[in-house]
């Protein structure tokens, strides 16, 4: 399947039929507008507060019969609604909500949904209400109305379950699918984790915005319940992903050394594999909207408490009229020029002497070239267009000297299958056009080095299909998993063989590599001294 998040859509289809279909039996405009109802708005607060009486008649395994929704529309409207109906009217008006909107007089309600995987339309059925036969006092045959699976989903899904609960629950859900092996909706609920980090993390930016723009607008209850709800999202959380993260890894690995002598893994151990390889990106991507949410906690806190001071700051501020405070009184009495210093004075104080700040001393440090990097995209008002133009040539060049590195690096593996860093350090002596080309400057080399260690293992086919799932705006700037599948597709447009799997080791005890006749990027020649490494790759 080519969109991977197509998969259960009709499931999806069922939770939009739910209301879908609810509004569109409420229409019937005419019958509302005799009871007083004639906005939208109006009748369905009253079908939902109908659908919560049955529900909670329901928990309570209590009947509830038609007199019992007349008797409870009769008090609501006594209380709130205050319209102009009789004891009689508001049963026929239940009798209208429970039959007409819930029940479809009776019809069977269905909604269309399109299944991808099966190319085929799906009729969804729904049904709210479902009734059945009492007997009072053994003898008076009534029907009591109760809520059905879809009614309680409907429900549930409007605000049963609050914002600081869904993350744990979605991560309870989580944890039983892994501890059962069911990987294929383990990963539909880490995917669920991660949108409700993501959306956390942007209602918190949001709020930062809106306190920037008018602290006065922004209540002190909106303040106490963001804090409270990313209290909740960090409280343990970072732990327990760290925990299922690794749990993840070691059954990854389990599963390879079990079948590191066939050549092929079955289907389904092959799906599960996959599925563990997504968790743990999941994981690893949660991990990082985790961190950002704590940043963004204290950066709120500090931001708020910055503006309300400020505010209150103005409240001492004495403004006054230089007409009249000060032009007409020196007209009046021109010996008050006299005494100006005094007036002028507080204009010229000079700042406060500078001391030393012991929290920037530990606050930690960034390096030269980071900052220089900071620096470079900064927005400038003047010729915006030509040093917009030099800065795009710059970073194209930038990218090129990282995709020749990366470049030389594959082409050896598809040549050999595997190699050491010493290697390419005797052939660069031999052919120095090629040293060029795999140290274009130092800090290159050493950025691809690094991220290949921190790599160690990359599954080419689980990066594509990553890829295929997700729609990812371009940084700009150097992503190692990004450029190595353009260089591979690049490879086997040109008719070289296929991998699918590359690893990087580091060889502790080995003596180190060192490449001489290098420059940095500031022109400068200098000696890289490397740890060994070992390259392979897995051909298919």
């Amino acid at each position: 399947m080519q969109y991977e998040f197509l998969k259960q859509f009709p499931k999806r289809m069922k939770h939009v039929g739910l209301y879908a279909l609810l509004f569109g039996n409420s229409g019937q405009k005419a019958i509302w507008k005799q009871y007083g109802f004639e906005s939208a708005d109006s009748q369905l607060n009253l079908i939902f507060a109908v659908m919560l009486y049955l529900m909670e008649q329901s928990l309570k395994e209590e009947t509830c019969m038609m007199d019992d929704i007349g008797a409870y529309i009769d008090t609501l409207n006594t209380a709130y609604f205050e319209k102009s109906m009789s004891y009689e009217d508001c049963r026929r008006l239940g009798d209208f909500i429970v039959n007409a909107v819930l029940s479809n007089d009776g019809r069977p309600m269905y909604f269309t949904g399109y299944d991808f995987e099966s190319h085929t339309w799906q009729r969804i059925h729904i049904s709210y209400v479902a009734n059945r036969i009492i007997y009072l006092d053994t003898e008076v045959k009534r029907t009591s109305y109760y809520l059905t699976d879809d009614g309680y989903n409907l429900l549930l899904g409007t605000l049963e379950i609050e914002n600081n609960m869904k993350l744990t629950i979605h991560e309870m859900i989580f944890k039983m699918h892994l501890e059962k092996q069911s990987y294929d909706k383990a990963v539909d609920e880490v995917k669920h984790v991660f949108n409700l980090l993501r959306i956390q993390l942007q209602k918190i930016q949001e709020a930062m915005g809106r306190i920037r723009r008018n602290a006065l607008n922004y209540s002190v209850t909106d303040y106490q319940q963001i804090l409270e709800e990313n209290m909740d999202t960090i409280r343990n959380t970072r732990k327990q992903f760290l925990e299922y993260r690794d749990l993840v890894k070691t059954r990854a690995a389990q599963m390879e050394e079990e079948h590191i002598h066939i050549q092929k893994l079955e289907p389904k151990e092959e799906e599960n594999l996959g599925n563990l390889r997504i968790i743990e990106g999941y994981l690893n991507r949660a991990i990082d909207e985790h961190q950002k949410i704590l940043h963004q906690h204290l950066d709120l806190k500090a931001l708020y408490t910055k503006e309300l001071e400020e505010l209150s700051q103005m409240s001492l501020i004495q403004r006054f009229s230089l007409r009249s405070e000060l032009f007409d009184r020196v007209l009046e009495d021109p010996r008050a020029l006299a005494g100006m210093e005094e007036f002028f004075r507080p204009l010229f104080l000079r700042g406060p002497d500078k001391i030393y700040n012991l929290n920037q001393a530990l606050e930690p440090q960034h390096t030269i070239r980071k900052k220089r990097e900071e620096d470079s995209q900064e927005q400038i008002d003047f010729d915006e267009q030509e040093w917009q133009r030099q800065q795009e040539q710059q970073r194209v060049q930038k990218m090129e000297k990282y995709r020749g590195c990366l470049r030389y690096l594959l082409e050896r593996l598809l040549v050999y299958g595997e190699f050491t860093l010493s290697d390419c350090r005797d052939d660069t002596k031999e052919h120095p056009q090629q040293l060029k080309q795999l140290v274009p400057n130092v800090e290159i080399f050493k950025e691809v080095m690094v991220e290949l260690i921190k790599s160690r293992e990359i599954d080419i086919p689980a990066l594509q299909k990553e890829r295929s799932e997700f729609i990812q705006e371009d940084s700009g700037g150097f992503r190692l998993h990004e450029m190595l599948l353009q260089l591979l597709e690049e490879a086997e447009e040109s008719g070289g063989r296929k991998i699918s799997r590359i690893g990087v080791t580091r060889a502790a005890e080995a003596e180190t590599v060192v490449f001489e006749g290098v420059f940095d990027e500031m022109g400068q020649e200098k000696a890289i001294r490397c740890s060994q490494l070992h390259f392979w790759a897995k051909q298919v």
